[in-house]
């Protein structure tokens, strides 16, 4: 038995996803998997889509980040309904609401075996928050999955040719997504550089790999290869 959270991203949920009906079905019979062996998850879900194109409407007549960021938290809650649902439908023992802070969240783990949640507070990104529940619900390690096979010294849509790393340290990690701190709302890295700080300042592992293949998830929740990359302290 063990306590583990998923940060699941956003872009997860769009429809360049393959099949992300089954997709959907697929994180159910993992999750379904998961409870029946005793385990506790929390799901946090990203914004995706509907957020970078909620703040890119708004973004010409709001300077605020704050104020842009809640419009990407709103699309965070959204999707993490879905899921939420999703889960519910399917016989699983999620949480009847989606918590709105870290705290709520743990509290919700202790009377249900599976929670599922967006975003919390402007400047957190859901990665944050994910790896933030990690550390105050005494998980083992925090999943992201997202929509690149591994982590990579550059961006592999800039340039393909980058290197991919298969084992970091937490540190080597911060190197790479920059310091910890909020660029800007709406923004994407492979995992948010504040996020990375809280996991460094706690040593807390972290399985990043891509969520678009239900397999690998299942793979890492079963302490299994997922095809990622490991970082530990």
């Amino acid at each position: 038995m063990a306590t583990v959270v998923v940060a699941l991203g956003g872009s997860l949920l769009r429809p360049e996803v393959e099949e992300r009906h089954d997709w959907l079905l697929e994180l159910v019979s993992i999750v379904r998997d998961r409870v029946a062996v005793g385990d506790r998850l929390g799901l946090v879900v990203g914004g995706g889509a509907p957020a970078r194109e909620g703040i890119e409407l708004a973004s010409p007549i709001i300077d605020d980040v704050d104020h842009l960021d809640k419009i990407g938290i709103a699309a965070t809650r959204l999707n993490a309904t879905i899921i939420r649902e999703a889960l519910a439908d399917g016989g699983i023992p999620v949480s009847g609401s989606i918590p709105h802070s870290v705290n709520e969240a743990v509290e919700a783990l202790l009377s249900r075996k599976v929670i599922v949640m967006g975003g919390t507070v402007p400047g957190h990104t859901t990665d944050a928050v994910a790896i933030r529940l990690a550390i105050s619900g005494g998980a083992g390690k925090c999943v992201i999955a997202t929509n690149v096979a591994k982590v990579h010294e550059q961006d592999p849509n800039e340039n393909p040719e980058a290197e991919a790393f298969d084992r970091l340290t937490l540190e080597q990690l911060q190197s790479i997504v920059g310091p910890a701190k909020h660029a800007k709302a709406g923004g994407s890295q492979v995992v948010d550089p504040i996020g990375v700080g809280e996991a460094v300042r706690h040593g807390l592992p972290l399985d990043i790999l891509d969520g678009r293949k239900p397999q690998n998830i299942r793979s890492a929740l079963e302490g299994g290869d997922f095809g990622g990359t490991v970082v530990a302290g």
